[in-house]
């Protein structure tokens, strides 16, 4: 091997920087969005994840964009109130 063209990683070796890595987002201290888990069928799911990155994101703006049509006939509650039940 030829280690002449090799760099140094600064502060602390490999094991540093992948824990800097790591350390590029935070904690979400206060979510917008639940984490839940649902079941799609594998047609609808590989559709959206062939869509690239961000998928998950436009499941959600498809979810709220058929709400809007009024399929419930109620309007979207609050997160607030979602929580709470009222």
């Amino acid at each position: 091997m030829d280690w002449s063209k090799g760099v140094a990683t600064p502060g602390g070796g490999v094991a540093e920087t992948i824990s800097q890595l790591r350390r590029t987002r935070g904690k979400n201290k206060s979510p917008t969005k639940e984490q839940v888990a649902i079941r799609l069928d594998p047609g609808v799911l590989a559709a959206f994840r062939a869509s690239g990155r961000g998928w998950q994101t436009r499941v959600n703006t498809a979810l709220k964009e058929w709400l809007k049509t009024g399929a419930l006939a109620k309007p979207l509650p609050s997160a607030k109130s979602a929580k709470t039940g009222g």
